[in-house]
């Protein structure tokens, strides 16, 4: 089968790798469309030790069941692997499983023809559900998450101001789900004009370049920090009102930057976040299916064979919020 293979540090290329031999309990899906994570970007600028080369990346991924209980269905695959029988899985809160994995990580991932997962990591999706806008599931359900902890842990009403940090497909996708659950003053710190100029297309949102201090906004009720870096974790600490929340979900280095004294004595909350329970992945389908959230006008699809050249164009910021592997 053909599969884009991460070779090493800011190196890919397509190869013929064998099909997938199934576990106990697996079943083998053939994919039609995975997109390309952050995380993924993260492996390949060679900064996660966890995903050591040669490897087959990719997690956020659609397809067609082999075989086994839905042979045959269209399905999105949550690509969270959990034991199903610790206290976090039992309660509902897979995500803190003590045994998680994600395909792509150590186990092949779907930037391939085929891969092998469990039947229970598999979603029938409707009918009238392009198989391109089911492949937003995986980052939607992480953005979900990571607002449903936001609107939680404030004391405040839908007038509240919104401060993301990165305009990227986390940070692009939190913005649209408060705009879904009623929320208006969302602002978007983003330093590539290009993409600042698509966000204020797409659904009118306040981008602004976070390089100018005149333009960020002050006294913030809650902060989605969707890059992850020292500097932005300096940023939020400063903009936060007292008593609110900073949401971190971004993963790009693990520098200093948190002002854990003003975090202290102006009682604000900071919340970590990495992924989503199942709940938040059903809500993330719901959210495409009824065509509340789409990918329109910021997802570009490319062939899988253009996969090489696609890490490079996000790496060099020539790339929308989103890009999407066409595998079929």
């Amino acid at each position: 089968m053909r599969a884009l293979v991460y070779t090493g540090t800011q190196l890919s290329e397509i190869r013929n790798l064998p099909a997938p031999v199934c576990d106990q309990g697996q079943v083998v899906v053939d994919l039609a469309f995975c997109g390309i994570c952050g995380s993924d970007m993260h492996a390949w600028h060679g900064h996660d030790e966890r995903r050591v080369p040669p490897l087959v990346l990719g997690h956020e991924a659609v397809g067609v069941a082999n075989d086994g209980p839905l042979q045959g269905k269209r399905v999105a695959i949550n690509p969270l692997m959990t034991c199903g029988a610790c206290a976090s899985c039992v309660s509902g809160n897979e995500h803190l499983c003590e045994k998680r994995e994600l395909i792509g990580m150590r186990e092949p991932g779907a930037f391939a023809e085929k891969v092998a997962i469990k039947a229970q990591n598999l979603v029938t999706l409707p009918d009238d559900l392009s198989f391109v806008e089911a492949a937003l599931a995986e980052p939607l359900a992480c953005s979900v998450h990571a607002v449903r902890l936001a609107t939680q842990h404030a004391d405040h009403d839908q007038a509240a101001t919104i401060a993301i940090l990165g305009g990227g497909a986390i940070g692009l996708l939190a913005g649209k789900v408060f705009l879904a659950y009623g929320y208006h003053n969302i602002w978007i710190a983003e330093p590539n004009p290009l993409r600042r100029s698509m966000l204020e297309q797409l659904d009118n949102f306040n981008a602004y370049d976070p390089t100018k201090y005149t333009q960020c906004p002050k006294g913030v009720d809650m902060i989605i920090d969707a890059v992850g870096s020292g500097a932005t974790r300096g940023t939020a600490s400063a903009m936060v009102r007292p008593g609110g929340v900073i949401v971190h979900i971004g993963l790009q280095d693990n520098l200093d930057g948190l002002d854990s004294r003003r975090i202290t004595l102006q009682e604000i909350t900071f919340k970590g976040t990495y992924c989503y329970r199942n709940d938040d992945f059903a809500e993330a389908l719901r959210l495409l299916h009824n065509n509340t959230i789409s990918g329109s006008g910021w997802v570009d699809v490319r062939p899988l064979a253009d996969g090489p050249k696609a890490f490079h164009d996000i790496h060099n910021g020539a790339a929308p919020p989103k890009i999407i592997l066409d595998i079929s």
